[in-house]
């Protein structure tokens, strides 16, 4: 399972920003930046905790444990497919209604696969 400084450097990446940006937009130093992406692992205090979640527009809670207990559902199994609700929140809504058919046409497909072999 990913740690903080794991999950700080995937969000980092995903977010588009190399680690001098990012401690700009953060407000950090980009040294302590290194410290808590670094080999030694430190954590942040949580002043600095806050700081580095808000940029990432994540909360403190999840870059800590990788869990979100304000959400019912586990959302580490949806975060696979990130990518891919960024590039749907650019489709127009007809083009995004046929994406969309699509989908449920191939999960409805595969749920009869499994069911009827189950």
């Amino acid at each position: 399972m990913p740690d903080f400084a794991e999950r700080l450097r995937s969000e980092i990446e995903y977010a588009g920003y190399n680690q001098k940006e990012f401690a700009a937009k953060a407000d950090i130093k980009k040294r302590a930046l290194d410290m808590y992406l670094g080999v030694q692992k430190s954590m942040p205090p949580a002043d600095v905790a806050v700081k580095i979640a808000s940029a990432l527009g994540l909360s403190v809670e999840y870059l800590v444990t990788g869990r979100e207990t304000r959400h019912p559902v586990d959302i580490s199994r949806y975060l696979q497919f990130r990518g891919m609700l960024d590039d749907l929140s650019v489709l127009s809504g007809e083009t995004l209604a046929v994406v969309k058919a699509m989908v449920k046409a191939a999960a409805d497909l595969e749920r009869r696969t499994r069911d009827s072999s189950a």
